[in-house]
């Protein structure tokens, strides 16, 4: 028992040395939220309980405890947007298994680091507009967008659309809550980095408002489109994801200023605007395993033997070289119709040549 004792302060030792950016919000992603009507009714008995909550997030989660479910559904969706975007790179956003989600690596203030803010904050945009379109929010329904001047006089202006504007209002608010309620001295790093995260939320948000569409249905005899309804429609998120990583391409190199502002490092670049990304600190390698910097490493990642790109094995693997292996891949062919109504298929085996860095 006494060693049991020793062990649990240790831990509680090692956890409250651990830097505020260790545990966040993103961890709803990890550990989805049970909907609202499996809570006895009261908020607080679940905000209490979800983890990576800062103080004023977890007010906010008092207030509007519906909103958590499409807040980690949100979370998400920007993770696996993340992963998808760098899925051939070094840095591939992998997350570890504890509530800081991607680990030490977000303790820099990278373009990487730069991308996830941004991509996270239009996750949780993306799907809380969706919520209230779908009415599964009492504090708000269908999109108020006026009429677009330019939508033809006969088309009809209605449906219900995506509430974009609720979404990023919310999104602003909760995800932005974390950075606002620090205090750090003007012009320090840490300031800096505070500024660095509430420009690429705001890029973010703005990513999914500004690529929100109008979207019409035809109505009419056997098709005509003698009639057309109208309405606000969010864009597909991989083409969110797609716009964040052009600004991800091309995010800008900052730092902060005695007066508590960010300036560009180099003054020759144009200034950014709230739509792009914006980073403090240049990126590490990701070459090698770091516990410090949080880097993961390229070791046993797949590359490409003929690509001269950053999926390729000469810089995937950072120089190391690389292993080659066989594998067998089962996949479906020789796939055909059978009236009515199931398709029949057969099983094809390939062996293929793989390449895994050293």
């Amino acid at each position: 028992m006494p060693g049991l004792l020793l062990l649990a302060a240790a831990l509680l030792s090692s956890w409250a040395q651990l830097p505020a950016e260790a545990s966040s919000w993103w961890s709803l992603a990890m550990n989805p939220v049970q909907r609202p009507e499996m809570f006895i009714i009261g908020a607080q008995p679940l905000c209490s309980q979800l983890p990576g909550l800062s103080p004023g997030q977890r007010k906010l989660c008092q207030l509007y405890q519906e909103h958590m479910v499409y807040i980690g559904e949100g979370a998400k969706m920007g993770i696996k947007e993340c992963q998808y975007q760098f899925r051939q790179r070094r840095w591939n956003c992998s997350t570890v298994d504890d509530t800081s989600v991607f680990g030490r690596v977000m303790q820099i203030g990278s373009r990487e680091t730069a991308f996830t803010y941004a991509v996270s904050a239009a996750g949780v945009v993306n799907a809380i507009s969706r919520a209230c379109r779908e009415g599964e929010l009492s504090t708000c329904g269908c999109s108020r967008t006026a009429r677009p001047k330019d939508l033809p006089r006969d088309w009809l202006w209605g449906g219900c659309g995506d509430n974009v504007e609720y979404g990023y209002r919310f999104a602003k608010e909760f995800v932005d809550a974390r950075e606002r309620e620090k205090n750090f001295a003007k012009g320090s790093e840490e300031q800096g980095r505070v500024l660095m995260n509430l420009q690429n939320n705001e890029a973010g948000r703005r990513a999914v408002y500004k690529m929100a569409d109008v979207a019409c249905k035809c109505h009419g005899v056997s098709g005509s489109c003698s009639l057309k309804t109208c309405w606000l429609q969010l864009a597909e998120f991989r083409k969110v994801g797609d716009q964040l990583k052009e600004k991800y391409d091309s995010a800008a190199a900052m730092r902060i200023t005695r007066k508590g502002k960010l300036e560009l490092v180099n003054s020759r670049f144009n200034q950014p605007t709230l739509e792009d990304l914006v980073y403090v600190d240049p990126s590490p390698d990701y070459c090698l395993r770091n516990e410090t910097t949080g880097s993961l490493g390229t070791q046993g990642r797949l590359c490409n033997k003929t690509s001269e790109g950053m999926d390729g094995c000469e810089l995937m693997c950072c120089g190391r070289g690389y292993d080659q292996f066989k594998s067998v891949q089962v996949e479906r062919c020789h796939c055909k119709f059978h009236w009515c109504c199931f398709v029949k298929c057969r099983k094809c085996t390939e062996v293929v040549d793989q390449h895994v860095c050293k």
